[in-house]
Order: C-alpha cells, then structure tokens, then sequence
C-alpha cells in the first residue's frame, strides 16, 4: 500500500457524520466521486481541477477508484468541459509524453452535467451519474465517497446545499460519507455568516462541512505551529517580555484587474484581512494546543480571537488607489477601501500590550505576504547598535518562501564594528528539487482524508466576523473614508505613521535578499 494514497482513512471506519474514528489508518474500499460545482467558472479552471489533476499526477486520486463530475448551468459536452479545463492543466509545449498522458487520463475521469442550482432535475440527474459510477465500481451501497466542492458564490450555497442534501447524499452508513467544501466569502457581516451558517447548518453537521481558506494550505502558514511548539528556543520568547510588535501584511502590485465590481461588494478587509491574514494571526497568536487533533487546535485559535479588544478608529487607516473608480464596474462615489493597515490588541496573559498590525493593498509597490515579529531592544546595549535595527524574524508566505532572523553581528575585519544580518532558511535553495504543494492540493486531499485541522469552524467564523463587523458597518455607512495613494506607493503614508506609533522600528541600510542558486 503506498503511504501518500488518498484512500487511506482511520481505522474503524467513520461515523454518520463523514468524521474519522480513530487513530490507525486502513484501506478503505468505497469508491470515490468528486463533484465541482461551478464547473464553468474561473475558480473551478484555475483552482480547483488543477489541484485535482495535480493529486492525480502524484497517484493521491486513483483511476480505478475515483471519478470526477462538473456541474453548472452551462450548456457543454464532456469534451467540451475537457478542452476549457486542458489549457489550466498542461503546457502543450512544453510537456513530456509521460505528462501529456497523464493528463488525457485524467481528462477521461471527468464526466459533466448540466442544471441549475436550484432545480430537482438536474440534482437528480447528476446523482443518477454518481451512482452508475458507483456501481461500475462495484462498491457497496453506503460505502462510497461523495465530496461536493462549491466553486460558486455564496448566495447559491443554500440552495445547493438542500439539493445535495436531498437528492445526492451517501445511501446509508457503512463507512461511506457525503462531504462539502465551501468557499470564501461566508457572509458579509456577523449577520449574513451566521444566517449562512444557521441555512447549511440545518442540513449538515458540522464535521461534513469543510470551510476553505487557502491560506492555511500554504506550506510556510502550515510550518507555523511546527516552528513554535517544535523548537526548545522559541518557547521563552514567544510572549510580550520579548516580542515588541508583530505584522502580518500582504502586498499586491496589481489593482482589482477587471473584478472591480465584485471586489467593490467586499473591500480589502473582508476580501483579505477578515480571513487570510486572520488565520495567519490565530496561528501567531494562539496557546499550545492539547494534541494536534484538529479539534484540540481550532480550540486555541477560538480562544486566541475572543481575547482581541475591540478595534480602535484610530488604529487604522484605510486608503483607495487612485484610478480605482475608473473602473465602469466601480461606483463612482465608492467609499470601499483598497488599502487598511489596523492594529490588533489580546486581552491575556501572553499579548498583554503587543500589537498584531494587520496590513493589505493592492497596486502597492512589492507583491508578498509575510509575518514580521520584531523584538524589543537589549537592554544595556554596550555595542551600541540600537540605531540599525532590532532583532526581526521574519517568515516570507509568499513569494519566495523563506523564513530568516534578523540579527546584529560584527563586520569582518580589524575594526569592532557591526552591521546587520540574518541566518537564512530559503526553500529554493535548501530543498533543492522538492515541489512545494499548491495550498488547493493540500487542503483538497484534507477534506478527502477527513481532517479539518486546515479548515473553519463555524465558532471560529462567528468570532472573526465579530471582531470585524462594528468597523466594517462604520466604513458601509461612510463614517470612515479611505485616503487616496498613488498606484505603486507604499500606500497612505499615513499608514506608515501608525505602524511607528504601534512601536515599529524600521531597519535603515538592510535590505533582505533572497538567495539564488
């Protein structure tokens, strides 16, 4: 049995409500039927069935066991579907034999169906295709996989879900389970999500119902919990005696690109900070779980965000690039930022006085995201050095993965002088011909394996929207107004002004360079 194949599952099988028991892992004997829903569209072509071919490639999803279906509105064959999706999947050009075969493997997996989201016929019909799949695998009735990923807008999700649930679901209980991948945006406000929540939540149980943020599928954001609770170091300086503030940012040196209507419903927080940078911060943040049972830790990222205080107008700053409502997408009067640096503050023992600086923009002048702990000063500094720039550990999510220490040491030569510099861990160079996943291949193969560790809770969603929603009512009924910047600035300078009074001190004359091979 090879290790890495997704069929592998707990042992003692799974409970009625798709959730592993146990600890041992087995063979399980179900076949295995993936449906994207949103087929059609660009999240589907560009996310969803290149993760698919790419577990496939890996030998994660088996051609004898498992079989694929697209469904939308759309009005197209199989082959149809087939060739939209090809060109995501493969460079002709370039490709080897070997991959250009595996691909037309894949493709044959595939199989679509046409309905509406809210129609019985379609639901049927597409249900009608599972189950032939099924029982030319010879599986046995309510053994079988079914894993429906919602490619599509959440205004949808209701009406999909009751489909699934009453025309598609797992016949009965013998191991098999029937599971949904929901995407972001869940919900505009504490609300909307609990409203949204409340609709899907009538119709499965929580353990069926994998809310995806792609972030947490990251290969540095999934290193976080590894280098605090795995490193002996670490532990004495994880806490406010040591550390004097943190940032969690992510740059764009692009603007909205034609989605300016959609991103104008949302804005920079909820499009970005309410969950990606968010779920970067839990991890930061959070207590040493019990176990890494998925439970144990999405425990502590609860308690981590109802510790945050409430946000302070004065802690943030919002701007809007210049050109942004150029877009005829755009309102002309739009008061939705594109830009918000905001502070974070935690009521508990550990964070007490530490400010998490939470930072997003597009058409900035850099493209990365990363996480900037920065430490206090030495005190008793004999060398003399404060002026260059405090300890910094610095943990680049993309691009470029890297994670690296900024440190003070002395210049080679007679004189005793010192400079900053940094010791270095960048994956290019350390692991050498090692294929970092996509954060879709990971957490798809998570859902497949029943692990929710990678995924939001409905209590942890309900408190993220908490935090956020008094602020965002106040930027919807224009109390606050974002700042113009120009296109390929650091964004408001403004925002600069209050990463200083958060207690940032910017390092002069050091410049981190990525190292090349």
């Amino acid at each position: 049995m090879e290790s890495g194949r997704w069929h592998v599952e707990k042992r003692a099988g799974l409970k009625s409500d798709g959730s592993p028991k146990g600890n041992e892992y087995v063979l399980e004997t179900g076949c295995l039927s993936i449906v994207v829903l949103g087929a059609s569209g660009d999240l589907a072509k560009k996310k969803t069935f290149p993760a698919l071919f790419n577990l496939f490639r890996q030998g994660f999803l088996h051609p004898d066991e498992v079989h694929i279906f697209g469904y939308a509105r759309t009005k197209i064959s199989d082959d149809e579907l087939r060739n939209r999706i090809r060109g995501y999947l493969i460079n002709d050009k370039n490709a080897s034999p070997e991959h250009v075969e595996k691909l037309s493997k894949f493709l044959e997996l595939i199989k679509y169906v046409s309905g509406s989201y809210d129609s019985e016929e379609g639901f049927r019909l597409l249900d009608k295709e599972i189950l032939e799949h099924e029982l030319s695998k010879n599986s046995v009735e309510g053994t079988s996989r079914r894993l429906f990923y919602l490619a599509l807008p959440p205004s949808v999700y209701p009406s999909v879900c009751k489909m699934i649930r009453n025309f598609c679901m797992n016949r009965s209980d013998l191991g098999g389970w029937t599971r949904i991948v929901v995407e972001k945006p869940f919900g505009k406000d504490l609300e909307s999500a609990e409203q949204l929540s409340t609709q899907i939540g009538e119709l499965f149980e929580e353990p069926q119902i994998y809310r995806i943020d792609h972030y947490l599928g990251k290969e540095l954001v999934q290193n976080l919990l590894v280098l605090r609770f795995a490193n002996r170091f670490f532990l004495p300086l994880w806490n406010r005696d040591n550390i004097d503030n943190v940032q969690i940012v992510f740059r764009e040196d692009f603007g909205t690109d034609g989605r300016g209507g959609y991103f104008d419903e949302y804005g920079i927080i909820r499009d970005i900070i309410q969950n990606h940078l968010l779920q970067v911060f839990c991890l930061v943040a959070m207590e040493k779980p019990v176990s890494l049972k998925p439970e144990h830790i999405r425990d502590e990222k609860v308690k981590v965000l109802q510790s945050v205080l409430p946000i302070k107008d004065e802690e943030v700053v919002l701007g809007q690039y210049e050109g942004y409502r150029d877009d005829p997408t755009v309102p002309d009067q739009s008061n939705t930022p594109t830009f918000a640096t905001l502070v974070l503050r935690i009521h508990n023992e550990r964070w007490e006085g530490v400010p998490f600086v939470l930072k997003a923009g597009k058409a900035l002048n850099s493209r990365k995201a990363e996480i900037r702990v920065q430490f206090k000063d030495v005190p008793g500094d004999i060398y003399k050095c404060k002026k260059q720039g405090r300890n910094e550990f610095v943990i680049r999510l993309q691009p470029s993965e890297a994670m690296y220490m900024k440190l003070t040491v002395k210049q080679p030569g007679l004189e005793m002088s010192t400079a900053q510099s940094e010791l270095d861990l960048s994956y290019v160079q350390r692991y050498q011909g090692v294929t970092i996943p996509e954060a879709y291949e990971r957490l798809i193969l998570d859902t497949i394996r029943g692990d929710q560790q990678h995924f939001v809770r409905r209590d942890e969603l309900k408190a993220a929207w908490e935090i956020f929603t008094p602020l965002l009512h106040r930027i919807d009924d224009g109390e606050m107004k974002p700042l113009p910047y120009q296109p390929g600035s650091r964004g408001p300078a403004e925002a600069d002004e209050l990463l200083a009074k958060a207690g940032y001190v910017q390092t002069h004359g050091y410049v981190w360079i990525p190292p090349t091979l």
